[in-house]
């Protein structure tokens, strides 16, 4: 049974982990190349990049967090 949670907690840490790198990258990118470009009508695109440049690290730091707790508890 701990087998299968820590695995679990394991895949879900690296995936929110990657999830995390992928929209900072993307955040990045929407902030070098859509400066005064419209979104989708969702806004413009230098705004939208930097909210998912925070997201994404956000995500990224809880990631590893999780990974942290993964390791050390289970």
């Amino acid at each position: 049974m701990a087998k299968s949670k820590g695995m679990a907690g394991a895949v879900f840490a690296l995936s929110t982990f990657i999830i995390g790198g992928i929209l900072t990258f993307t955040g990045l990118g929407l902030i070098a190349f859509m400066k005064n470009q419209d979104l989708l009508g969702w806004g413009e695109g230098r705004s939208i990049g930097i909210l998912l440049v925070c997201v994404g690290l956000l995500a990224s730091i809880m990631g590893v967090l999780v990974m942290r707790v993964v390791t050390n508890r289970l």
